[in-house]
């Protein structure tokens, strides 16, 4: 009886050892082959070259190829539909930022759970947004800009990279906050709203400092405040536009990796790591800071509910922005 139960301990504990070694084995042979990530956006913007960044370190780290494919088209979702139906297996992944949460929660009707068919697998960095105005506006105070607006209801525009984004819902509350009123001007991604902001075709965008810091150095913009609720790290010479006339006022980018739903937990994990390991080196700690982003790594069971809670949140800043469902 007792060689019995020994005998079934050592079966028992053999099997587990053998789980162990395989779920190991199964790690290390990824990846076996080159790894795709689907960039929903154009390119040129941070989302764009920050997933770029990442995927040559990563490319480095596991000594194969990380491609980075841009699909952009309706405000990210064209992207994020084509990580929905790809093999949850690690080699289709979905660089994306706060904007996706943002625009799934104005859309009515998509193809997808935006909350359940993706899932993060890890987050990069996070910052908040630069408020910027082209120089033909005769202000160079955020508190300046919302007294000539109040003036002259509905006279300035804003543009952003489509309805429901990042730049559309920062700047929306921003008026909410503020009592002023803007007109909106989408356009097919935040490169393209930044030329045109440069160029005179809008007055205001807000937008991250990697969009916009180029252009603020060349002259071609003025940039006002920053969506922190207070003083920035990052930018300590901007006023926080909560002190400057819309009180309560804040908005803060992420930037990440996701994955179809149904991956592995250790797949997952494998990839959690090599992303954070890549964090902590020094040149991404010295990109993040060019790019005037602070690094924001996290294990999975801090963000396995990102998604659900960022689109409920974003539900409720639309009733305060006014935002209607597209």
């Amino acid at each position: 009886m007792v060689q019995s139960r020994i005998c079934g301990i050592l079966a028992a504990l053999s099997a587990v050892v053998m789980g162990l070694w395989a779920l190991q084995l199964a790690a290390q042979a990824y990846p076996a082959k080159n790894v795709q990530i689907i960039l929903p956006y154009t390119a040129g913007g941070s989302t764009d070259v920050m997933a770029r960044a990442m995927a040559r370190h990563l490319s480095g780290l596991w000594g194969k190829n990380v491609v980075v494919e841009n699909r952009p088209g309706a405000s990210g979702m064209i992207g994020a539909e084509v990580v929905t139906k790809a093999q949850p297996d690690g080699y289709t992944l979905l660089s994306t930022t706060s904007s996706y949460p943002a625009t799934a929660a104005v859309r009515k009707r998509l193809p997808f759970d935006p909350a359940r068919d993706i899932v993060p697998v890890a987050t990069f960095a996070r910052a908040p947004m630069l408020f910027a105005v082209h120089p033909s506006v005769p202000v160079k105070t955020i508190r300046e800009l919302i007294a000539l607006a109040k003036k002259n209801p509905g006279k300035f525009n804003y543009g952003s990279s489509g309805t429901g984004g990042n730049n559309h819902f920062a700047t929306a509350l921003f008026g909410a906050a503020a009592g002023v009123t803007m007109q909106h001007v989408p356009y097919k991604g935040i490169s393209l709203a930044v030329t045109a902001i440069a160029s005179g075709e809008i007055d205001i965008l807000v937008s991250s400092s990697s969009a916009l810091l180029p252009q603020r150095d060349s002259g071609r913009i003025r940039i006002l405040g920053v969506t922190s609720l207070e003083k920035s790290p990052l930018f300590p010479d901007l006023t926080p536009i909560a002190k400057s006339g819309a009180p309560g006022y804040e908005y803060q980018l992420w930037w990440g990796l996701f994955a179809p739903a149904g991956m592995t937990a250790e797949r997952l994990g494998f990839i959690n790591a090599a992303v954070n390991k890549s964090l902590a080196s020094q040149e991404m700690k010295t990109f993040f800071d060019r790019q005037g982003a602070e690094i924001w790594a996290q294990p999975p069971a801090q963000i396995r509910e990102l998604l659900p809670r960022e689109i409920a949140r974003y539900k409720k800043a639309m009733e305060i922005a006014g935002i209607s469902p597209q």
